[in-house]
């Protein structure tokens, strides 16, 4: 064991592959950053940031085991955040449509002012607190590597989340320089801005659908 983890190596690797799913946290990270620049992209950054750790803080707490437990529970956290992904889905299907038919479409692509839009901070900590990948990576992966024997658990899910968490940062960090390169083609071509939103938009109903048909199993 490595300070409490029985199979750190085995848990390196699961959550390398599974951070690079796509995913609702991802995906809108990347559309912020297509869309208003890396500052921005980055704020989504921090906000995903701090929702996976409040679910890790979660999990070491023992809420994965209570939601196990409890099927209601689940079931109220697994509804509600299925609702919030797809609503966020329609929002952008609704604004790829509009911008598709208003003449000021092409004013779409480009950076909003701040005051304007949403915070990204705040949208990406939902995101995050409601993805679905997240909420059972932590309920049925994360806390599998822990040897409840060991004397501080506690560093043992501290070493887990920076991993993951160094992980999360690297891939999309990525993803933001990756999402302002495309910024000026969105902007010559109304067809691929509207194209990417509605693709988003798509995959985050997607991810909602995914949520609720999810099981603990």
């Amino acid at each position: 064991m490595f300070f409490g983890i029985t199979d750190i190596w085995t848990y390196v690797v699961g959550a390398f592959f599974i951070i690079l799913l796509p995913g609702p946290n991802s995906l809108y990270v990347l559309s912020t950053a297509a869309q208003r620049g890396v500052r921005q992209g980055y704020r989504g950054v921090m906000g995903v940031f701090l929702g996976d750790t409040v679910l890790m803080v979660l999990a070491a707490a023992g809420v994965a085991s209570l939601l196990k437990s409890t099927p209601i529970l689940f079931n109220v956290v697994k509804y509600a955040g299925a609702g919030y992904l797809a609503w966020i889905g329609f929002q952008m299907l609704r604004g790829a449509w509009s911008s598709r038919r208003s003449p000021e479409a092409a004013r779409a692509t480009a950076p909003e002012p701040e005051r304007t839009v949403e915070s990204p901070f705040r949208k990406a900590l939902v995101i995050s607190l409601m993805n679905p990948k997240a909420i059972l990576f932590f309920i049925s992966f994360f806390i599998q590597f822990v040897d409840p024997a060991y004397g501080t658990p506690a560093l043992s899910f501290l070493i887990l989340g920076a991993i993951c968490q160094l992980f999360s940062v690297l891939y999309l960090s990525a993803l933001i320089f990756g999402g302002t390169f495309l910024v000026g083609r969105f902007r010559a071509r109304r067809g691929m801005s509207t194209a990417l939103r509605t693709g988003v938009g798509a995959l985050f109903i997607g991810f909602g659908v995914r949520l609720a048909t999810a099981t603990l199993g």
